[in-house]
């Protein structure tokens, strides 16, 4: 495998610990979680629509984006629950708290999703490996919670 992905991963994760803080203390500013998150992903937006231009990404045609799924179009719903939630719960149960129950949750899908070939991934069965790796998240996030 390519090792500059798992150095990426990795990099994604520190950055999802500090966007919590700082959507943490955007919150604070404005006073409200939701205002917090509409304006942490127009940021997100104004930056994306800068790099799309920038690299003059293809636009699909009005209909292609018609036959997207349903579905498919809850990416960003599922992101907007997850910033909101962050924002709402990091201030209450710390961010480590917050995060180590969340990439348990991230894993224990991930893992779910991988198994099946869900979605479009790649089928990796649940092997004995993958059940212990799991387990030891699980165990790492009692010990971390437990304070």
């Amino acid at each position: 495998m390519n090792f500059i992905y798992f150095i990426f991963a990795f990099l994604v994760g520190v950055a999802t610990s500090v966007q919590s803080g700082v959507n943490s203390q955007l919150r604070q500013l404005v006073a409200h979680p939701i205002l917090a998150a509409m304006i942490s992903f127009g940021s997100g937006f104004l930056i994306l629509g800068v790099a799309s231009l920038a690299l003059r990404a293809p636009i699909p045609a009005w209909e292609t984006l018609r036959e997207i799924s349903w579905w498919k179009w809850t990416g960003g719903l599922l992101g907007a629950i997850y910033v909101t939630t962050v924002i709402i719960t990091v201030p209450r149960i710390g961010a480590g708290n917050m995060l180590s129950l969340s990439v348990a949750g991230q894993l224990l899908a991930a893992v779910i999703l991988d198994h099946y070939g869900l979605l479009g991934f790649k089928e990796h069965g649940l092997t004995v490996w993958r059940l212990a790796g799991v387990l030891l998240i699980v165990l790492g996030v009692v010990l971390v919670v437990k304070n």
